[in-house]
């Protein structure tokens, strides 16, 4: 048996020292004590600040286009009631979401040309601005739907007090503006099926045109305010 001398003692550091005596034993208890420490309280913040963010997100988007948007006024294809009317939403669609419209107008050819593909056909998700332009309204307490006077691929920096850049995306041969789909209360539903099926008693069985009120901010995006059918607003 070899003896180790006082001196070759003295040359082992603590660390060698140290991990000598260290068992494996000793590296599973280490190991199962640092796994039970409970976290930093940042570590369970953090996930939550994030997923309390993108919950957020949508609400703050739409409060932010209210507050500092434009009052636009939109025209809606005539439509009949059980059209509109989608089980517990109001399905809108415009006139400045068919490309019947949209091609009549100064930059649409410049715009499908920068965003089709090689076949021909427009890719999809393309984004689109529609510029709009205020109507006098000659009806009182209806108020006129803006016109639409051009289309640009880029959202113009400088636009006149009465003309306003409308968003879109393109999806399946229609121009999307995020204003199709709206959810009302079944009180609601039943004034607006009553107004629309009197309407179109009235005017001989004639589908009834529908403007909407909209709020669109500075970058384009739009949310929905109210709607008239006939003299009747209602209000979101």
């Amino acid at each position: 048996m070899t003896n180790n001398s006082p001196e070759q003692n003295r040359t082992l550091t603590p660390e060698k020292e140290f991990s000598e005596k260290l068992t494996f034993r000793d590296y599973l208890i280490a190991t199962e004590q640092k796994a039970n420490q409970p976290l930093p309280i940042w570590r369970l913040i953090a996930p939550l600040m994030v997923q309390i963010g993108l919950i957020l997100a949508v609400p703050s988007q739409a409060m932010y286009t209210e507050m500092t948007g434009k009052t636009v006024v939109l025209q809606t294809i005539p439509a009949y009631s059980n059209n509109l009317l989608q089980g517990s939403s109001l399905s809108f669609d415009y006139n400045i979401s068919r490309s019947e419209t949209l091609r009549r107008l100064t930059g649409w050819r410049d715009w499908v040309t920068q965003n089709s593909l090689r076949n021909g056909r427009i890719n999809q998700g393309s984004t689109l601005y529609v510029i709009l332009q205020e109507q006098q309204s000659f009806n009182r307490g209806l108020p006129a739907a803006w016109r639409p006077v051009r289309v640009s691929s880029d959202r113009p920096m400088y636009l006149p007090n009465n003309q306003v850049a409308l968003k879109g995306n393109y999806q399946d041969g229609l121009i999307n503006y995020g204003l199709e789909n709206y959810y009302v209360s079944e009180e609601q539903r039943q004034l607006i099926n009553n107004d629309l099926s009197q309407a179109q008693q009235n005017r001989d069985g004639r589908r009834t045109p529908i403007v909407v009120k909209v709020k669109v901010d500075p970058q384009g995006n739009a949310v929905p305010t109210s709607m008239w059918i006939g003299d009747r607003n209602y209000r979101f």
